[in-house]
């Protein structure tokens, strides 16, 4: 048993893995390439598990957590990089995941995106969306986006963090890092005042509830191109969800300011490799045009995934033409394959040849 949380966290990156769990009456356990691995046999009492979270908070975030039960922040730990921690209760006691954060922001390239990922960073204005279920890396590509934007163009960013976790240099631009609970009370009046800040290009970590997604839209409407994060697992329920969480009645304004200033959608997953080497990125990337903005105008989203189909020449791609590519070059499996999919019947039997735009891929 680790005497002291540090020792739980320099093994978690030791061994590769992507998080830290500590729960009562379980071994500490890190995650590694989605599967859970624990350090012990023996179990920690809620104690000791309190006892190491506790060590890593300040005063401010411990009056935090006993005020609301829950707590996000990040953890910088000497010698061995940065967290992101959740502290949280579970039957009346303590728990908690930190999340690695590797100090190197990597390339996009070096992440397995298609070549469109890149055009959204070449965009002056408008709304791009990274989509996924949690840890499917979308934290990573939205940080490499940033620092692709840094590297080729002149202004100002502004990110909105709950926690702030990779860390920007400036580069060619000025970037601003401000995180919600230490630079400003929330993230609907952080983006309001950054509308005013002179931003040329605005960072939200997660549109989280319906006055966050109004005004990024209106950003994205009036000059600025704002990247977020969304928890969707596909394209057409991206786009249903931002419009969902209005009432019935301003929706109508709502899917109009979508369609029009919509610019991207990127769904990813983590897929396991069939070598057992890790886990490869599986997109859905959703880039409209003329017709997939009249599809959203007309509220036909169980159209777009035959629009992305035929519109592969905009860099449009969906799940099963990204999953279709792995198996037949055998980087998944059958297994992993149907299980990721939209359409099983594609993957059930082998088929000849899979339809798919084979300059997509290229």
């Amino acid at each position: 048993m680790a005497s002291d949380i540090t020792d739980y966290l320099r093994q978690t990156v030791a061994i590769g893995g992507s998080d830290l769990h500590l729960s009562p009456w379980a071994p500490a356990c890190a995650r590694v390439h989605g599967s859970l691995v624990p350090f012990d046999e023996e179990a920690l009492d809620p104690a000791t598990v309190r006892n190491l979270i506790i060590d890593t908070l300040t005063e401010t975030q411990r009056a935090t957590l006993e005020e609301d039960w829950e707590l996000d922040y990040a953890l910088q730990v000497e010698g061995v990089g940065r967290f992101r921690g959740n502290v949280h209760m579970a039957r009346g006691h303590t728990e908690a995941a930190f999340r690695f954060i590797t100090q190197e922001i990597p390339e996009l390239e070096n992440l397995g995106h298609h070549s469109v990922i890149a055009d959204f960073c070449n965009l002056r204005s408008g709304l791009v969306l990274v989509t996924g279920m949690t840890g499917s890396g979308k934290s990573t590509t939205l940080a490499s986006m940033v620092r692709r934007i840094a590297e080729t163009r002149s202004g100002v960013i502004i990110t909105l963090e709950d926690p702030v976790e990779f860390v920007h240099q400036h580069r060619s631009c000025l970037i601003k890092q401000r995180e919600v609970g230490t630079d400003t009370r929330s993230f609907p009046l952080a983006l309001r005042q950054a509308l005013r800040q002179d931003p040329d290009v605005i960072v939200v970590s997660e549109l989280r509830d319906l006055e966050t997604i109004r005004i990024a839209l209106t950003a994205a409407e009036t000059g600025h191109l704002v990247l977020a994060t969304l928890h969707t697992s596909d394209a057409p329920q991206t786009v249903d969800r931002i419009i969902d969480v209005f009432p019935p009645d301003q929706q109508p304004q709502i899917i109009a300011q979508l369609a029009s200033a919509l610019e991207g959608v990127a769904c990813q997953r983590l897929i396991p490799r069939a070598d057992g080497q890790g886990r490869v990125l599986g997109t859905e990337i959703l880039r409209p045009n003329h017709a997939i903005r009249n599809c959203i105008r007309e509220r036909k989203f169980e159209q777009l995934v035959g629009l992305m189909e035929v519109g592969y020449k905009e860099g449009n791609r969906t799940i099963d033409q990204s999953i279709a590519y792995l198996f037949e070059n055998h980087i998944i499996t059958r297994e992993e394959a149907l299980f990721n999919c939209r359409d099983r019947k594609i993957f059930e039997e082998q088929p000849k040849e899979i339809k798919k735009p084979k300059s997509i891929w290229t």
